[in-house]
């Protein structure tokens, strides 16, 4: 039989997204792109162990390269804040949960407006917020400006004050966007940094106070 959706090539290959078989070169091309591919399907996941460095930076060209190449971000800094990370991913995983329909480029999105928005608090003092009409990212910033204002809060309990500056939000941010650039095909449909961080946080439980060898891990591209 052949190729339901090029109707030339044979049938080769089960796709869990059209649940049927379709063709190798059809799965390859429409992968992440028309296709809603499942995370667990053994294609897709073959295709992400094999995708390299320079493919994600091609992937990245094509849609875009992330903004924020100028401000640098220390190994130190990793060190230091890796609780606000583990902060910030975790809320981005919550989001992810919480909506099933959220690929890459919509936490990529996110996370691109609000570091916009830190970096001329940071450069002129003005609180400026991207506008967006898209609820999902709306929603996504929300989350992770709740995750800074309790990671405040935690701050000012434990220690007395709240030491967390805007530039070190700053950095977090673009940290984390350029790790999520890392991870994704950047195709249209790709959850391979949404499926990142769901590993991470397997379950709800809390950022402030998670396990170690999660934190250890999220800072790791």
């Amino acid at each position: 039989m052949s190729c339901p959706i090029c109707n030339e090539r044979k049938e080769k290959r089960f796709c869990p997204a059209v649940h049927g078989r379709i063709c190798p070169q059809c799965c390859g091309e429409q992968r992440e792109v028309t296709l809603d591919c499942p995370s667990d399907c053994p294609y897709l996941q073959q295709a992400r162990e094999h995708s390299s460095a320079h493919s994600h930076r091609e992937a990245g060209r094509a849609e875009g390269e992330p903004p924020f190449s100028d401000i640098e971000i220390p190994e130190q800094f990793l060190y230091e804040r890796e609780e606000l990370i583990l902060g910030l991913s975790f809320a981005l995983a919550k989001s992810a949960r919480s909506d099933r329909a959220l690929m890459d480029r919509d936490l990529l999105a996110a996370l691109s407006s609000l570091a916009k928005s830190y970096q001329t608090l940071v450069n002129s003092n003005l609180i400026y917020e991207q506008p967006t009409a898209n609820l999902a990212h709306q929603s996504i910033a929300r989350e992770i400006e709740t995750m800074v204002r309790e990671f405040r809060q935690a701050e000012q309990e434990h220690v007395g004050q709240t030491r967390l500056r805007d530039s070190e939000v700053l950095k977090a941010l673009v940290f984390l966007l350029r790790l999520g650039w890392g991870h994704t095909s950047g195709r249209p449909k790709s959850r391979a940094f949404v499926d990142f961080l769901g590993a991470q946080f397997p379950e709800k439980q809390s950022a402030i106070a998670g396990p170690e060898d999660a934190a250890s891990r999220i800072v790791i591209p």
